[in-house]
């Protein structure tokens, strides 16, 4: 122990340079999905995330989302673990045949309006597993989608470009009234 703390001691700390935090592609994007989701959601709009049978490529980037770096929160966008909660689904993966009705429930189990986004390619067009005998395909054979968003896996910085528009081209997203 006294040697580790001898070469440490010795050696001193060891660290990259903290990089500045302004990117000015994620501000601007952040920007304007927190005015549409104040706009549309009265400040807060809620996902649910859905792994309907992927690699877990596209769920590392979903998380992603959460890390101090792109910190979706800040811009009023939070996931819930209830798709009761939720105003929008995340769905990845191409559905596997076990999945079909769970992802089937999650969806009737989240209020009107909702929103639905198939996410990489594999949730678009079903990517290399395609339609199989344990693979029903693209998550809109299963549930209505609203948006897709391609790349395998797709970026933080595209999964929040991608909610953006998903929000602005529904016209009958959300809107509250103030009473």
């Amino acid at each position: 122990m006294l040697r580790i703390l001898g070469k440490v001691q010795r050696i001193g700390i060891i660290t990259e340079r903290l990089s500045p935090w302004d990117d000015p592609a994620l501000s601007q994007v952040g920007d304007r999905l927190k005015a549409a989701v104040g706009e549309r959601f009265r400040g807060s709009l809620a996902i649910r995330q859905v792994d309907a049978g992927s690699c877990n490529g596209c769920e590392l980037e979903i998380q992603a989302l959460n890390n101090p770096y792109y910190g979706i929160e800040r811009f009023g966008v939070h996931f819930v673990a209830s798709p009761r909660h939720a105003d929008m689904l995340l769905v990845t993966g191409p559905v596997s045949r076990h999945m079909e009705e769970a992802l089937r429930r999650v969806h009737a189990a989240t209020p009107d309006p909702k929103l639905v986004i198939a996410i990489g390619d594999c949730g678009a067009n079903g990517g290399e597993f395609g339609v199989s005998y344990a693979c029903a395909g693209p998550v809109s054979k299963v549930v209505p989608v609203d948006a897709v968003i391609t790349g395998c896996p797709p970026t933080p910085l595209d999964l929040m470009r991608g909610i953006l528009e998903a929000i602005g081209a529904r016209k009958d997203c959300r809107s509250f009234v103030q009473v």
